[in-house]
Parts: structure tokens; C-alpha cells; sequence
């Protein structure tokens, strides 16, 4: 399957094209003396202040190339923060040129190339940091590698930092390698360092809290559960709830809720536990019960902004569209606005209220400017999902004129191409942005993916999902591609092992519809119902899962 890109576009806090949507950034203006760098600083502050990201982007970027140190490390911050990759690369650059010894100006450089998988410079760039050996505090590397991969893609990340900071590492570095290696979906890497760390600290909480998610996604229940009561062993107040999250995290709810019945005497803390049996509830299909907890909750006075979000779905998922809308517009000025705003944005959208629902979105992005970004991939996703690809299209083509040759843009442009049936540009798109990112997993898994859905060279596909597990060995998206194209080549038996994989990891509606066809198709009906129907009480709102099923079993799902 082809992954969403993240809607995380954070801010740098460590420091002080293609098919329908190519975009060809104009030059920045030239700069040849200290009064034109003082002058283009002046316009490109003014362009700041009025909202203008590009033209300040690339005006600080043009001042910066003949300025100072500290010209350069605002053009960086401006960049960045202006989604603005390749004046942001250019400011790095000269800002590392000026100042080479400067640890910040390396770990801005790091993040940029990361941020275009430019990994040899990256790597280059943080090795004089996480080898100057006391120059730079354990917290401060921890920083640096959690920073990494919040902003940049993990994958990318961790093959830029894990072997420069695993050799002789402390156990809290380790542990933080081992999380990076979590999110790049490398479970065999994550519980080497969860070991190495318990090398060095047998009493570390943290290390067997890592240990216990690595096992829950290897499907290896008894060592999840055995970890998580060293969790609960070793910190008595942080981990108490462990063992009741791995049971809920295995699919063993009954056992869940025996465990929280137990802390809500043990702990005393009961608003928790009924919170948590919220939560399993919801997670378990069984809506009745999750809005009755997640309503006592609320009534009682002591639910977060997160309780009334669950009612909101809860609602959806059963029909009351207008109740779902109600919960949605109490939180829009709260902790989860974005998300609450993006999922009535979609109500009124199914509504064909366009208008209503990017209002919504238009009026947060005025006020919080910093979430722009995100939002504009949000509204593209969201015309997709209600049937306007094309309308997506339109809406990146236009952000790539303030976000010139984002990547994330483009790989979105390459995916909306296919789902408006363009097939032939979606391919060429990410054939040319695989090109210039020959070795990016998530380009690579694209690509075949799309080639494999629709049939074509599958050969070639099944051979760039290989090289996208050799980076990723755990994705679940990228199993699910795998085994789709497996099914695709006539091996459905083959395919199920490791569908069913990629669902135990990624419990994703589209993941459950192609490892029940690859059941169907190698004769077991049966087993491919229960798949569906569990996955279906988890999604039932899955297009996918449900075109699937009609296309398969008509009589069950008309």
C-alpha cells in the first residue's frame, strides 16, 4: 500500500517536478556586497511580517550567501520554518561554510539533507558531534537523535545516526536509538538496542518498556507480557499500566479489563482505568460501551479534550453526523483543533459544504501560521477522500508555489495522479522522483506498489519492494505491498503469511482487504469473512475494505 505522508511538520526547537504538479522555483536574486545583504534582509523581513514565506525564504537565502554566520542561521530558521527546502538548503550550506566548528549549524545542515534523503551529508555532518568526545552532554545527543527523527523520516534518520551514536553508548542513548529504529520500522535493530542497553543497566524501565513494543509487534506475546511486568516491576508509578496496555496492545481485551479492575484497587487512580476501558472499548468495536465510559468521564468532570474527540467518532462511526459534528466544533480552539477541525471538515464535506468545511481549516491556518503546511496536505486529502482528486491536485500544484519542490508535496502529487486516474503520469512522477531519491524506501514501495495494483511489470515492482524491506524490514505498508504484489503474480498462499503480518503490525483496513483476498483466492472463504469482519467492527467506514468484500462476497456486504 502507498502510505499518506506524515502531517507533522514540527518546529526545529533544538537550535536557536512532477506529472500535474511540477514546480520550477525562480532564481534568487543575486548579492554582491554587505549593503545588498543588509538591503535584502530589510525586504526579506518585510515579506515575513506579511505573510509571504517564499519570498522571504529565498530573499534571506540570497542575503545569507555573501553574510554572516549569524545571517546564515536565520536564513536556515526562516527555510525551515517557511517549508521552503531548497533556500533552507542553500542558507545551510553557508552557514556550515562560515562557521564549520558550530555543532547547530551542523545538526540545521543534518536536518535539511535528511529532509531531502540526502543521507551520506547528513551522516558527514553529525559525525564531528556525536564524536567530540566531551564537547557535548548525553542530553544533548539524545536531543539531537529524538530531534531527527520527529522531523526528518526515521528511516532516513536512523541510517544516519545509529552507528555513530551506538558505539560505546550509554543506555538512555541506546534506548533512543532503539525508539528511532521503532519508528523506521527495523524491530530487530530496535530489540538489539533495548539489549544493549540492559547490557549496560539490567534495571532499566525504559529499556524493558522498549523491549515490551518490539515484542508486541513481532507478535510474540509471552515475551511482551513478560517485559511489561518488568516495566511494572522496576517503576511502580510510571508503569503500572504496562501489562494492561500490552494485553489491550495484543487484541486480549477480556484479560485487559481484568488487569485495570485489578489497578483501579491497586492504584486508586479509577479515572485512569476507566479512561483506559474507554479506550479498549473503542479499539475493540464495541461502541455502546466506549460512549458510555467516555460520557461518565465527562459528566464526572474529569475527561480531556481526547474524550469528547472518541464521542465525535463514535458518533460518525454510528451514523449521528450531526452529534459527530457537534463534538468536533467544541474543540476547535482546543489541544486537538487540527485534528477536530480536519475530521469536520470531512462531515461537511460529505455535506457538499466545500466552503463551510475549508473554513474551518483557513481560519486556524490565519491564526496559527506554523500549521499551514499541514493543513494544506489535510484539505488535498480530504477532497481525495470525497471523490475530487483532481480538486487535491489543483490544491498542491498551487502550495508547490509557496513550498517550491517539497518532496512531501510531490510524493502526494504522484499518489492524487493515480487515484484521479492518471495513471501513466502517476507512474512517470515517481519514476522521475525516484531518480533523484534512488535509495528512499518510501518512494521505492510507492512505485511498486502502483505498479503492482494495476498489473503492470511485476517483476520490476516486486524487485523495488524488496529493496523498500531491505530499508524497512517491518513497515507494515511496505509488507502490505509485498504480499499484494505476490497475490498479484499468483502466489496468493505465499501471500498471506505476510499480509497477515502487516496486519498484525499496522491493523489497517486496506492491509485486512488484501489479506482476505489472498485467503479467497487460496480457497479459504471462511477464514477471509473473519478477517473482514474483524476488521470491518476496528474500520467500518473503510471504502476499500468494503469495495473489497462486495466485489468478493456481494451477498454479504450489498
Amino acid at each position: 500500500m502507498i502510505p499518506r505522508a506524515s502531517l507533522t511538520a514540527g518546529a526545529l526547537a533544538l537550535v536557536v517536478t512532477v506529472g500535474g504538479c511540477a514546480s520550477a522555483p525562480p532564481p534568487p536574486p543575486e548579492v554582491h556586497s554587505a549593503d545588498d545583504a543588509s538591503a535584502q534582509t530589510l525586504i526579506a523581513e518585510m515579506a515575513l511580517e506579511r505573510g509571504d514565506c517564499r519570498a522571504a525564504a529565498e530573499g534571506y537565502a540570497a542575503a545569507a550567501s555573501h553574510g554572516t554566520a549569524a545571517l546564515a542561521r536565520r536564513a536556515s530558521e526562516v527555510g525551515l520554518a517557511c517549508q521552503n527546502l531548497p533556500a533552507a538548503w542553500q542558507s545551510v550550506e553557508r552557514w556550515r561554510a562560515v562557521a564549520p566548528e558550530d555543532r547547530s549549524a551542523a545538526i540545521v545542515y543534518a536536518t535539511v539533507a535528511l529532509k531531502l534523503y540526502r543521507i551520506p551529508e547528513a551522516r558527514e555532518a553529525l559525525t564531528p558531534v556525536f564524536k567530540s568526545a566531551g564537547a557535548v552532554t548525553e542530553a544533548d545527543l539524545v536531543a539531537v537523535i529524538e530531534l531527527l527523527s520527529q522531523e526528518t523520516d526515521a528511516t532516513a534518520a536512523l541510517a544516519a545516526v545509529d552507528a555513530l551514536a551506538s558505539s560505546n553508548a550509554s543506555p538512555t542513548m541506546l534506548i533512543a536509538l532503539g525508539n528511532v529504529a521503532l519508528q523506521a520500522y527495523d524491530f530487530e535493530r530496535a530489540e538489539r538496542r533495548a539489549r544493549d542497553a540492559l547490557a549496560r543497566d539490567a534495571n532499566s524501565a525504559m529499556a524493558y518498556r522498549l523491549l515490551a513494543r518490539v515484542r508486541i509487534l513481532q507478535g510474540d506475546a509471552d515475551g511482551a507480557l513478560a517485559a511489561a511486568r518488568e516495566v511494572a516491576r522496576l517503576d511502580a508509578t510510571g508503569g503500572a499500566f504496562a501489562l494492561a496496555d500490552a494485553l489491550a496492545e495484543l487484541d486480549r481485551p477480556d484479560e485487559a479489563r481484568r488487569e485495570l479492575d485489578r489497578l483501579r484497587t491497586a492504584t486508586g487512580d479509577g479515572d485512569e482505568v476507566d479512561r483506559r476501558l474507554a479506550l479498549l472499548a473503542f479499539q475493540s468495536g464495541d461502541m455502546a460501551e466506549a460512549r458510555r465510559r467516555f460520557t461518565e468521564l465527562i459528566e464526572r468532570g474529569t475527561a480531556n479534550d481526547a474524550a469528547v474527540f472518541y464521542l465525535g467518532d463514535i458518533a460518525a462511526r454510528t451514523g449521528d453526523k450531526d452529534a459527530a459534528l457537534a463534538a468536533y466544533r467544541q474543540l476547535v480552539n482546543s489541544s486537538m483543533a487540527v485534528e477536530a477541525r480536519t475530521r469536520a471538515a470531512g462531515l461537511l464535506l460529505e455535506r457538499d459544504d466545500r466552503r463551510a468545511a475549508f473554513a474551518l481549516l483557513d481560519n486556524y491556518a490565519t491564526q496559527h501560521p506554523e500549521s499551514s503546511f499541514d493543513l494544506t496536505l489535510a484539505k488535498a486529502h480530504l477532497l481525495a477522500d470525497h471523490g475530487d482528486a483532481d480538486g487535491g491536485l489543483t490544491l498542491l500544484t498551487a502550495a508547490l508555489e509557496r513550498y517550491p519542490s517539497h518532496p512531501t508535496i510531490e510524493y502526494e502529487c504522484a499518489t492524487l495522479l493515480e487515484r484521479a486516474g492518471r495513471l501513466r503520469e502517476s507512474v512517470q512522477s515517481f519514476e522521475r522522483l525516484l531518480a533523484a531519491r534512488p535509495n528512499d524506501p518510501t518512494l521505492q514501495n510507492a512505485l511498486g506498489y502502483t505498479l503492482a495494483d494495476h498489473g503492470q511489470q511485476l517483476s520490476r515492482a516486486e524487485g523495488l519492494i524488496r529493496k523498500a524491506l531491505a530499508a524497512t524490514p517491518d513497515s507494515p505498508a511496505v509488507l502490505d505491498s509485498f504480499g499484494w504484489v505476490r497475490l498479484r503474480r499468483g502466489d496468493a498462499r505465499g501471500a498471506v503469511p505476510t499480509l497477515q503480518r502487516a496486519y498484525r503490525i499496522g491493523h489497517d483496513a486496506e492491509i485486512a482487504a488484501h489479506w482476505g483476498e489472498a485467503l479467497w483466492s487460496s480457497g479459504a472463504q471462511d477464514q477471509a469473512r473473519k478477517v473482514w469482519a474483524a476488521a470491518l467492527a476496528r474500520e467500518p467506514d473503510s471504502d476499500a475494505l468494503k469495495a473489497t468484500v462486495h466485489r468478493l462476497a456481494p451477498a454479504e456486504h450489498p
